[in-house]
């Protein structure tokens, strides 16, 4: 069982940046896709990013140019760094990992959660 956790959430206003952090315990990443999802109350898990484990990325369009998705090179911590926040970027920030599916799919196709971290971008 790969236990992630994530940090690095808080209030934050439009316009600012935050880095979110994703590690697995006693873990080594190496071999995972890891996803970042979000979650807004009322509103369906979406996928925001994710990069592939030989280290492809991806972005959903409503955030391409405002984050970043990268890994360190020991590949136990993957971050997301969020620039140019918006309003509608609030939400709850989880990161996730697969073995087999690759990027790009449903959240279902991700065996491993985090807690969840919250962004709330506001003035």
């Amino acid at each position: 069982q790969v236990q992630l956790v994530n940090s690095g959430g808080g209030l934050v206003q439009p316009g600012g940046s935050l880095t979110l952090s994703c590690a697995a315990a006693r873990y080594t990443l190496e071999y995972h896709n890891i996803g970042w999802f979000r979650q807004a109350p009322g509103k369906e898990r979406e996928g925001v990013s994710c990069i592939w484990k030989n280290g492809t990325t991806f972005y959903v369009n409503s955030v391409k140019g405002r984050f970043t998705i990268s890994r360190d090179d020991a590949k136990t911590t993957v971050y997301l760094q969020m620039s140019s926040l918006k309003p509608e970027d609030t939400a709850l920030y989880s990161c996730a990992s697969n073995l087999l599916y690759g990027c790009g799919g449903p959240p279902h196709d991700f065996d491993f959660w985090s807690q969840g971290t919250q962004v709330t971008v506001s003035s």
